[in-house]
Formats: structure tokens, C-alpha cells, sequence
């Protein structure tokens, strides 16, 4: 192997990018962009998973920005997102760095589908936004491969960090942010983007957004609406706001564009989580954004004969945030979500997760 002090390559290339298996960001070139494949953990057949990855290292130096994006497979707006802010930089006007990291999750990103396929025990599927910050030495592939990416890639690299999601398959999102409000530099960061709602949220353990806080990390996870596709209208919201944390961060120059206080942002710090209670065909009475109120039915279901089976209703004020798309609910299936302000900090309203849950 060839090393440059601690980036690591490998002496492989992939379509003439290069192959490393560690990055020292102090060991680029700056004033240029840089491509690599990042070589993750290894198959069954002892060949590895490589991740996308593009860093554009400013001639001056400044705060180091991760952005990332696909960390589940169906999750497409993000990775469009990312693509368009990396080609709006040019490293030689720029201070510090910003580093692009795509496709995690790269065999379920093969599939266009959520979770990592694992051949273990006759096969299963696991979350990767569940196992950060992973472990070289774990009992399946996602959880070495989490690992491998914290410790050779994510860690001593980066001062800041957007980490870009959509609703799982079958379900739909507004222009949303989770954010750490007890931490002040994570509203303000969250803030600077002009979105749809916010979720003041302390996180959930095992994503890739608390890895970055448990080191100590500002971050927000940002949700570009629906799967499988581009949302132009969210991309182009996304990709304002992430500029708008690279000026504000002096990484580039320029104005701060529209922010959440021009898009005329709601803030909630919990959801009401409706779930289906039957089997049956799902029809929606409100969309994404729609207020709502206490008593006011949301959704209903019919079975195969078209006979209403189940109603569902709001107990709170608040506005729609996710909705399921699928028209057809198994019994214990999310049908919707209601952002809200709760006072009750003793339940759901510090936690934008529960199980099951696939953000």
C-alpha cells in the first residue's frame, strides 16, 4: 500500500478514481477538489463495498462540513442535493473544507431500497442508520462496515455535519429538520435552511446524527420529503440552505439566502403517531402541512368490500409531517405523523423515533 501520513490508498482505482481505506483531510491538496472510493467492509466473497466520496478543500483554512447522503437506499432527493452543492463550490475561493460522502448504505443503494441485505442465518435486513458508530470488530457486515467509515473517515475530520434522509419507502415527508435545541449552535444551524417544519429533537441511539453528537459534533438531519425519487421543489429548498451554512460558516462568501424565518417555518417538539388498528385500504383526508385539529378525523379504512373499518382522528393541534403513500395498512402501520408543541417533555415530545420508525 501506498500512505500519505494517514490517508491511505489502497493502490486500486475504480473507473480511474482512486481507492483509499483512510482519509487525513490535512494530507490534500488544497485549492482542488479530490474524488476517491472509500473501501468499506467486505463482502462474502472477500471483495469490499466502495462509498463515493468528494472533497473540496479550500485554498485557506476553516471549518471542515460533512455532508451525507444515503444512508439508507431508497433515499435519492439527498443524494441530488449533495451533488449540487459540491458542484457550486470552487475550492480555490473557499476556506476550509467541505466533504461529500455518498451512498453508504451501498448494497441496499444497488436494490433502491432501504435497509442493508445480510446473507447471515438465511438472510435479513438491517437498518445502517441504527448501528453507528459501528464496530470494526461487530457480529454483522453493516455494523463493521459503520465502523470502518467512523473511524478511518468521519472522525478527526469534520467540525460540522448535514446528514440528508427521506422518508422510507411507501411513506412521504415534508421539508423537515430534526435539530438539537438544547444545543444552540445546532438551532441556529437549523434555522439558516428555509424548511417546511422543525422537530426540536434530541436524536436516536445508533444513528449516524448521534454518533456526530456523542463526539461532541453539531448536526442536523435533514428530511427531503418521499423516496425513490427527485423532489425538485425540496432539492432546491436543500441545497439553499446548505449554502446558507457554508456562508455562514465563512466556508464561501456570499449573502445568507431566504432562511426559516422568510419560509415561514413550523416548530413542533413531538409527534402524534397515528398507526393503523386493522387491515384495509387507506384513504387520507389530509396531506403534508394541513393543520389539524383535536377531533378532527384524519383517515379511514375499508376492507375489500369497501365497508369502513377504522377512522382515525387528531387529539392534537398541530400539522401533518408524514403520511403513509401505500394505500394499502397492515395492522400497526403508520399512517401519519402530527408535528406539534407538547409540554409533557416526559414523553414522546424529546423523541422523534419510536420503533419501527425508519428514518
Amino acid at each position: 500500500m501506498q500512505t500519505l501520513q494517514a490517508t491511505t490508498l489502497t493502490g486500486d482505482k475504480i473507473q480511474g478514481v482512486p481507492v483509499i481505506s483512510q482519509l487525513d483531510l490535512k494530507d490534500l491538496e488544497p485549492g482542488k477538489k479530490h474524488r476517491f472510493f472509500f473501501q468499506g467492509v467486505q463482502m462474502g466473497t472477500g471483495q469490499h463495498w466502495y462509498v463515493p466520496v468528494v472533497v473540496a478543500k479550500g485554498i485557506r483554512g476553516g471549518q471542515r462540513i460533512s455532508l451525507t447522503a444515503g444512508v439508507h437506499g431508497d433515499e435519492l432527493s439527498p443524494v441530488n442535493a449533495v451533488q449540487r452543492v459540491m458542484a457550486a463550490l470552487d475550492p480555490a475561493k473557499m476556506s476550509g473544507t467541505v466533504i461529500a460522502v455518498y451512498d453508504l448504505s451501498r448494497p441496499a443503494k444497488e436494490y433502491t431500497q432501504r435497509k442493508w441485505p445480510i446473507a447471515q442465518s438465511g438472510g435479513s435486513l438491517v437498518d445502517l442508520n441504527r448501528v453507528w458508530p459501528g464496530d470494526e470488530k461487530g457480529d454483522n457486515a453493516p455494523i463493521r462496515h459503520a465502523g470502518i467509515l467512523w473511524n478511518r473517515l468521519f472522525k478527526n475530520n469534520i467540525d460540522i455535519a448535514l446528514d440528508y434522509h427521506t422518508a422510507a419507502t411507501g411513506g412521504d415527508f415534508t421539508m423537515f429538520i430534526f435539530a438539537d435545541f438544547r444545543k444552540p449552535e445546532t438551532r441556529q444551524i437549523a434555522e439558516l435552511f428555509p424548511i417546511e417544519q422543525i422537530k426540536n429533537d434530541p436524536g436516536e441511539s445508533g444513528t449516524l446524527e448521534m454518533a456526530f453528537v456523542d463526539a461532541g459534533i453539531p448536526v442536523i438531519t435533514i428530511e427531503i420529503g418521499g423516496p425513490r425519487s427527485f423532489d425538485a421543489r425540496k432539492i432546491a429548498m436543500t441545497v439553499e440552505g446548505s449554502m446558507n451554512v457554508l456562508k455562514h460558516y465563512k466556508v464561501i462568501e456570499g449573502s445568507i439566502g431566504r432562511t426559516s424565518k422568510e419560509a415561514g417555518t413550523f416548530f413542533g417538539n413531538a409527534f402524534e403517531t397515528i398507526r393503523s388498528t386493522t387491515g384495509g385500504y387507506l384513504e387520507l383526508l389530509v396531506d403534508l402541512r394541513d393543520k389539524v385539529l383535536p377531533g378532527q378525523k384524519v383517515a379511514i379504512q375499508r376492507n375489500s368490500f369497501g365497508d369502513v373499518v377504522a377512522e382515525y382522528t387528531a387529539s392534537v393541534s398541530g400539522e401533518v409531517a408524514t403520511i403513509a403513500r401505500d394505500a394499502l395498512n397492515e395492522p400497526g402501520s403508520r399512517v401519519m405523523q402530527l408535528l406539534y408543541n407538547s409540554t409533557d417533555l416526559k414523553g414522546n415530545a424529546g423523541n422523534g423515533y419510536e420503533p419501527g420508525d425508519d428514518y
